[in-house]
């Protein structure tokens, strides 16, 4: 499994495309966004505005790392490793989980980059910086489990691609992140309840204003990795049928 792991890391942090879809198109979105919505702004509403949208973008590219899951997976299925793993004593279970938390890693690495980018740049709060830590490690957990799932389901990469900015993109908006929610219609308000990042969201802001109480921090972590427990149970369940489709 550390074996797995420590390759995978390595590949990916080589990977430029990577790099631009988890640190530099969050960064240029979130600054291009910040100054057409402040605008004319006052300096109490500016600071709204920017406490939504760092997390809200933040959260939003957390899931573009499906794709390089996705891409990884098949890659690996269309070249015979998953089938040359398959024959030697590694378990599923490990092969899975190696590939697992080299993302988690990665996905945690673009928290710190873009967070550190929104503390030096427009100066976000960070009262509860437990709190932050811990909800963005429910969320690295909850987004890596379902790109696993992903990577499992889907039969090519185009399709990993389509399916993760449905995920990514309708989950944005559905879950708040481009808009507050409350200024939403009721119906999308209680469709946003079944996201992880509504619940996300929600909690990293009242983090960042030192405003998220106990009993509702507990809450949002167990939603958040319920739906990647849920996401790696399927994975596990999908396991036999991606094996069936290796090469080699």
């Amino acid at each position: 499994m550390n074996a797995i792991m420590k390759l995978e890391l390595k590949k990916n942090l080589q990977d430029r495309g990577l790099i631009f879809w988890t640190i530099m198109l969050p960064i240029a979105f979130t600054v291009l966004f910040i100054a057409v919505f402040t605008s004319g702004a006052s300096e109490e509403e500016s600071k709204q505005v920017i406490v939504s949208m760092v997390p809200g973008y933040t959260i939003m590219f957390l899931f573009f790392i499906m794709i390089a899951m996705t891409e990884s997976f098949i890659k690996d299925r269309n070249i015979g490793m998953v089938a040359r793993m398959a024959s030697t004593p590694l378990s599923s279970h490990s092969y899975l989980l190696g590939k697992w938390v080299s993302y988690m890693y990665i996905v945690m690495l673009q928290v710190i980059i873009l967070l550190m980018f929104g503390k030096l740049v427009y100066d976000v709060p960070l009262e509860q910086p437990v709190f932050l830590l811990v909800i963005f490690i429910a969320l690295t957990f909850t987004v890596t489990g379902l790109g696993l799932a992903l990577a499992l389901i889907v039969k090519t990469n185009n399709m990993g691609v389509a399916l993760t900015q449905i995920i990514a993109l309708g989950g944005a908006v559905l879950g708040g992140l481009w808009m507050p929610i409350d200024m939403m219609p009721n119906v999308i308000q209680t469709i946003s309840v079944f996201l992880p990042q509504y619940w996300g969201h929600q909690a990293v802001q009242e983090a960042m204003i030192g405003t998220l109480h106990t009993g509702e921090f507990v809450r949002t972590i167990v939603i958040l990795f319920s739906f990647g427990i849920v996401a790696f149970v399927i994975a596990l369940a999908c396991y036999p049928y991606f094996l069936k489709r290796a090469k080699g």
